[in-house]
């Protein structure tokens, strides 16, 4: 019996879905951030990401994601695993 891999966005609903590529997009948010609130590992946004844009957007996306110090909490020493978006409430 062979197991499959459950879609991201299956296990999210359209708002969290939106939330997650928001945070993705987000230069200082940490990947380790969206794991820590939704649950979802590197590979999972970025399956999730592959999924919700276009062909050319996740490849500049990809692009400038790639060794990106800031998305990965242990390269940056990030104190602040919450992302917190500027137009929320304090």
């Amino acid at each position: 019996m062979t197991i499959h891999a459950v879609k991201p966005s299956r296990l999210l609903c359209e708002a969290s879905i939106s939330r997650v590529v928001e945070m993705a997009w987000e230069d200082r948010t940490a990947f380790e951030a969206i794991e820590a609130q939704f649950g979802l590992n590197e590979s999972a946004v970025i399956a999730l990401m592959r999924q919700q844009m276009k062909p050319s957007s996740f490849r500049m996306w990809r692009k400038r994601m790639a060794g990106r110090r800031t998305k990965h909490a242990v390269l940056r020493e990030a104190l602040w695993l919450r992302h917190r978006a500027t137009h929320s409430r304090q």
